[in-house]
Formats: structure tokens, C-alpha cells, sequence
């Protein structure tokens, strides 16, 4: 590959950072888990024009806001749909993590969304860029 294409935002890290992890299919998962976080919360993941800065990047804010528990403010959802707006964050999350050996594969996403929310573990949180994590070079999620 000589040059990186694809919409900002959207693209892999890996196509930018070498130093975590080659170029694979993992980088079309993160592109589906940035478009599933944003469907699931109605707004861009990267949005300088929000009232707090915590909320500029939404996958950093909505995991904070699903560790504590809080409530996702969903606008007239049924439980079963705010049920469903939490198993996307989350799958997507999964999706999303900076090293493509961390990310699911496709199979995996489906098993997610198709399975229970009370069978879903939480994902580190998503980082916006890559720091040196000792140990995590060995782990899979498949």
C-alpha cells in the first residue's frame, strides 16, 4: 500500500501509526465500529462544536458515560430500543480499538449484535491515538 485513502475519521489507524499492527481486514471493522458508534448515537464521533470539551470525541464520552452507568439520552425510545442503542456502543467500541489485533472479526460483530447485552463485556476505552501498552501485543479477540 502506498498511500492512505478513505474519509477521515472512518480510516484505521493502522494506516497512519506502522508501529500498531499491519494493514488487514481489521481496518474495515474499525470503519464499520466508527459508522455503528455514530448511528447508535446520532452524531459524529468527532465533533469540535459541542458544548464540553469531553464531548468532542463521542466514543471517549459515551464509554465514560456507560462505565458510570449513566443513562444513554435516547429521545423517545422503548427500553428494547435503548437496549439496542447500548449493544451498538459497545460492539462498536470493540470495533474500534486502536490495535487491529484488539478488534473483533466481522463473524465475531454479528455474534455481538445477534447476542444478549448482558453477555457483552466492556472494551478498553477507545484511545484517539496510540500509546505504548506492554502485554497487548498477544492478545486477540476473534
Amino acid at each position: 500500500m502506498t498511500a492512505a485513502r478513505g474519509t477521515m475519521g472512518y480510516m484505521a489507524p493502522e494506516l497512519f501509526y506502522k508501529n500498531i499492527g499491519g494493514v488487514s481486514y481489521k481496518a474495515d471493522v474499525y470503519s464499520f465500529g466508527m459508522l455503528l458508534m455514530e448511528m447508535a448515537g446520532k452524531r459524529k464521533n468527532l465533533n469540535p462544536y459541542v458544548d464540553q470539551s469531553s464531548e468532542i470525541y463521542f466514543p471517549s464520552w459515551i464509554y465514560d458515560q456507560i462505565r458510570e452507568g449513566k443513562e444513554i439520552q435516547t429521545e423517545d425510545a422503548s427500553d428494547i430500543e435503548k437496549e439496542l442503542v447500548k449493544k451498538m456502543i459497545i460492539v462498536a467500541m470493540w470495533c474500534i480499538q486502536m490495535k487491529p489485533i484488539e478488534r473483533p472479526s466481522m463473524n465475531k460483530v454479528i455474534e455481538m449484535l445477534e447476542g444478549d447485552l448482558e453477555l457483552l463485556v466492556m472494551p478498553p476505552k477507545p484511545l484517539i491515538c496510540p500509546q505504548e501498552t506492554p502485554g497487548t501485543e498477544d492478545q486477540e479477540l476473534d
